[in-house]
Parts: structure tokens; C-alpha cells; sequence
């Protein structure tokens, strides 16, 4: 008998998400409709923000935040380097200086120690990254940029429902982003929305994400440079629709996340991730760290050879060519995150995964690392 193959990631979608977007193909209305507006006030409550402005995607929500804080050429942003390159693309696309920091070794989190050594006079902004899920030390992100008079962007692009002490992720710092692609908690296809309590970054927001029209100008005025970030009501109406069910698909990620731990616990060469006390987790994503002296490329090679999926979290971005050859970035700039990098791999993860899969996965990830030792 054949093994199963297993995706990476899947959607959950049901017929309630595929009328909610039939009904607004029927409506002819499917740019600058209600559906937009509707979706924004659901996770402005959700979160308990004040504004949320709905965008394209989470790339675009970092853009717009950078812009809308008025960072610019020769601002320095200090950015952890183990995340999605969008995290520091949205501060290069304004021409800022990132300032890379090194990350804690259990939550892989950016870690606040190397935060406050990496700070010089040029720094203007700090943008932290929720990894996974799993929220940052805010208590001391905050105070350290309250002392510097440092503004703070949420990259919460994989943090839905994640809290911080009671918290919810997405009201800490200036503003947050949030990104829909099919592997978050809840998807659009494609989307992404900026959270702020801030009114004059979401009254800029809204116009740089509209090609910089105004709030009361005619349509072809525009006051300012602006983008066509502007999210479809097709997407907007999935949203809602997925929103409706965001707890149970909490619940769903914390039931799969807890039967990947218990089987991985207690193996000496792999740590499952790291949870702290202060945190309530969203798992966006499962990704464990192999031991020191295991190499996960050959580790996931035999994976594919076995027919499961993993996936390389994080290729750290300062030694990407284009950082390299920009910033003159080199192996040995962040020991904790390139250690990791080389060790870190994603299993398949999502919101119906059954104990026998996970089972499987766990049961060909032995073979694998023992193969490979």
C-alpha cells in the first residue's frame, strides 16, 4: 500500500466562504464596496484597534506603515533577520538603512539584549517580527523603545489571534500588519491589513493604498504618491466569511501543534518550538530545530525522498545576495540566527491534520535524521 502524500499547508474552506464570494460576484460590485469596510470593522473589533485599513497584501501593510511613519533615506530600522524577506523589503522600499538583530534561541524571537546593543543615533524605527506565532518579549520591546523615542511596527503577518500576556497581538506599537495568504490562520487567497490606534497613519494608509487620492477629492485628484494596494471584495467577503470561524481554527492549529510536541518530546536531536508563559501561540507554522551537528538540507531532501513536504524556515536575509552586496553583510553578523537557520525546518501543518498524519510525519523524520547522521 502506498503512503499518503501530504501538502504543506490547506486552506480550510467550506460552501459558506464560497457563497460569500458568489454573492458579491452577483452583486457587479467588486472594488471599493462595502465588503472591505465590513471585513476592516470585524478585525478592528477582533484585535480591539481602533482603525484597520484592509490592503493586497501583508507586504503592502509593512509599505504603507514605513510610508505613513514618514521613514525614509538613511533612517536606520532594526530588523531581525530570520523572517520572510518582505519584513525588511517593505523599510528598503523606502530607501531605510535595516540594522539586522540577532534572535533569542528558544522562541527565535528577536532577542531585546542585541536590540539595545545594535541602537545608534541614525536608528529611527524598530520593526519586530511575531515568528510563527509566537509573540515577542513586549514589555521589553516597548520600554526599550520609549527610551530611544523609537517608533514600532508589528510584523504580526503570522500572528492571528496570538497574545501577549492577555493581549491581543495587533495593539502593541504603532501599528501592525497582518497578511492572508493560504497558510495563515485564516486566508483571503491573497490580502493583508495594517491595525493602528494611530488616526493619521490610517488616514495616510488609506490614501497611499487608493494611488494617493484623498479623502474628499474627486476621483483623478490625487494628493500625494500613492499605490494600487487596494483589496478586492471577492477577497474582502472570503474574510468575513473565514473570520466567523477563527477560534475553532485556533482551536484546530493548537490541537495539531500539541500532537506534533508530545510525539517529538523527549527525542534528543530535535526541539520542538519553544512556548513561553507569557504567550498564547497562533501557529501560523511548526517548525522544530534539529540538534547541533544536523544539517537540515539532507534532512529534508530524504523527507521529499520519503513523499513529505518540509520547508527551509528561515534562509536568513542579511546573507541574501542582494543584502550581501548592498550592506556587505557576512556569515559570523548574527551566530544565534545563522545557527538556527541551518537547523530549523518546517512539517506539514494545518487545520485538519489527523493524529495518524502527524503520526507519519514524525515517524519519517526519525528515519530521515537517522539516515542522514
Amino acid at each position: 500500500m502506498s503512503k499518503e502524500i501530504l501538502p504543506m499547508s490547506a486552506s480550510e474552506l467550506d460552501e459558506s466562504d464560497m457563497q460569500a464570494v458568489v454573492e458579491v460576484l452577483r452583486s457587479g460590485r467588486l472594488a471599493l464596496g462595502p465588503k472591505a469596510e465590513e471585513f476592516e470593522e470585524r478585525i478592528s473589533g477582533y484585535i480591539g484597534a481602533k482603525h484597520a485599513v484592509a490592503v493586497s497584501s501583508g507586504t503592502a501593510a509593512l509599505h504603507l506603515i514605513v510610508k505613513s511613519l514618514g521613514l525614509g533615506p538613511g533612517d536606520e530600522v532594526l530588523v531581525p533577520s530570520f523572517t520572510f524577506a518582505a519584513s525588511v523589503n517593505a523599510a528598503l522600499y523606502e530607501g531605510c538603512v535595516p540594522v539586522f538583530v540577532d534572535i533569542e534561541p528558544e522562541t527565535l524571537n528577536m532577542d531585546p539584549e542585541d536590540l539595545e546593543r545594535k541602537i545608534t543615533p541614525r536608528a529611527r524605527a524598530i520593526l519586530v517580527v511575531d515568528i510563527f506565532g509566537h509573540p515577542v518579549e513586549w514589555d521589553s520591546i516597548l520600554k526599550i523603545a520609549s527610551q530611544h523615542h523609537l517608533r514600532i511596527i508589528d510584523d504580526a503577518c503570522e500572528a492571528l489571534g496570538a497574545e501577549y500576556k492577555g493581549t491581543k497581538i495587533g495593539r502593541l506599537g504603532d501599528a501592525a500588519a497582518f497578511s492572508f495568504y493560504p497558510n495563515k490562520q485564516v486566508t483571503l487567497g491573497e490580502g493583508g491589513v495594517i491595525l493602528t490606534n494611530d488616526d493619521q497613519i490610517k488616514r495616510l494608509a488609506e490614501s497611499l493604498r487608493n494611488q494617493g487620492r484623498g479623502e474628499m477629492g474627486s476621483w483623478l485628484d490625487h494628493e500625494r504618491l500613492g499605490f494600487n494596494y487596494r483589496l478586492p471584495e471577492m477577497s474582502a467577503a472570503l474574510g468575513i466569511s473565514q473570520l466567523k470561524r477563527l477560534e475553532m481554527f485556533l482551536d484546530k492549529r493548537e490541537r495539531v501543534a500539541r500532537m506534533y510536541t508530545e510525539r517529538l518530546s523527549g527525542l534528543d536531536w530535535v526541539r520542538p518550538p519553544v512556548v513561553r508563559p507569557y504567550a498564547q501561540m497562533s501557529w501560523c507554522l511548526y517548525v522544530v530545530t534539529l540538534s547541533e551537528g544536523l544539517d537540515r538540507d539532507p534532512v529534508m531532501q530524504a523527507m521529499e525522498a520519503r513523499g513529505i513536504p518540509t520547508r527551509g524556515y528561515f534562509s536568513p536575509v542579511h546573507l541574501q545576495p542582494y543584502i550581501r552586496e548592498k550592506w556587505g553583510c557576512q556569515e559570523g553578523d548574527l551566530p544565534v540566527t545563522e545557527s538556527v537557520s541551518r537547523r530549523s525546518l518546517a512539517l506539514p501543518f494545518f487545520n485538519n491534520l489527523t493524529e495518524a498524519q502527524v503520526g507519519q510525519v514524525v515517524t519519517e523524520l526519525a528515519e530521515a535524521v537517522k539516515q542522514r547522521a
